[in-house]
């Protein structure tokens, strides 16, 4: 099964107890590579959420950001800071006596004194209910994200497969008219061994035998039928794995290195004028196949 390795996928899942935020961005990568962004309340949750993302993803570069708000905040403590108040009272006491202040310490006196006191967020006892009930909403959430990013992914990858079965074909036509052009061209290498033959034989005695396995033998060098069969049957396994359910990136850039191999090989050893042609052509359009398996998971 074709499908491309970028896509981009967000949601924000809320329920009683919190706002949890999903982002996922993939992005081509010849292996596939996780980066995670959690918050450190879960910490915990990591291992889980990449057994997720391994699961559904092949290969690619991977990015997901997790973000949680709860709805119940934890409530604030407030401190005095006992020695300074009584140091501070006692200055003013002292003041007071010597007639440079009146009136006594108020409140609000306190507040505007960040010495004196001390907010501080207190710290929530931990509650095994509530954190598994959360770590089972961030997993859902997860995985809808992951849900969005495969049908992303899924719709690029059919004009992805689009184009690579109309070049696959094209291929196939071109693979056909190698093996036309090569025969054509066998057979001119025959013609013009024997007619170099008949000159020669009217000033030297030949053997008309062995000189036929000769040309034989000459010609059997550019038979490329083998090469042939098994780029064919490597087009056959392409269509095969476009068709299947796994991902195939990999197996399908194994394959153009074969074909491409193949090619070079019946370029070494067909003969013909239209050969080289083909074989340029051949070449170009597996180059293009590559840079786009390159998008495939």
């Amino acid at each position: 099964m074709i499908k491309s390795m970028t896509g981009f996928a967000s949601l924000t899942h809320e329920d009683e107890r919190a706002t949890i935020s999903v982002t996922l961005r993939a992005v081509n990568h010849r292996f596939l590579d996780v980066q995670l962004r959690l918050p450190p309340s879960l910490a915990d949750l990591e291992p889980r959420v990449r057994t997720l993302l391994q699961k559904r993803l092949a290969r690619g570069r991977v990015e997901l950001a997790i973000t949680v708000q709860l709805r119940t905040a934890a409530a604030p403590t407030v401190e005095l800071n006992m020695e300074f108040a009584r140091a501070l009272s006692a200055a003013l006491d002292e003041a007071r006596q010597r007639g440079l202040i009146s009136g006594t310490l108020a409140p609000g006196d306190l507040l505007r004194l960040p010495q004196a006191i001390t907010i501080r967020d207190r710290v929530a006892e931990a509650d095994p209910a509530l954190e598994a009930r959360l770590a089972a909403s961030v997993e859902a959430a997860v995985e809808q994200a992951l849900a969005d990013l495969d049908a992303m992914r899924a719709r690029e990858g059919t004009h992805l497969r689009a184009d690579l079965e109309a070049r696959r074909l094209t291929l196939a036509t071109l693979v056909e008219r190698l093996a036309a052009a090569s025969d054509e061209g066998r057979g001119a290498l025959e013609r013009r061994l024997q007619e170099r033959i008949r000159e020669i034989s009217f000033e030297l005695p030949v053997d008309q035998a062995m000189i036929a396995q000769e040309i034989v033998r000459a010609a059997g060098r550019s038979d490329i039928s083998e090469e042939l069969t098994r780029f064919r049957g490597h087009l056959a396994h392409w269509e095969a794995l476009e068709a299947g359910d796994e991902a195939c990136g990999r197996k399908l850039d194994f394959l153009l290195q074969e074909m491409n191999r193949e090619v070079n090989t019946i370029g070494a050893k067909a003969d013909g004028l239209r050969v080289c042609e083909l074989i340029i052509a051949t070449k170009a359009e597996l180059e293009k196949m590559r840079e786009q398996v390159q998008n495939v998971e």
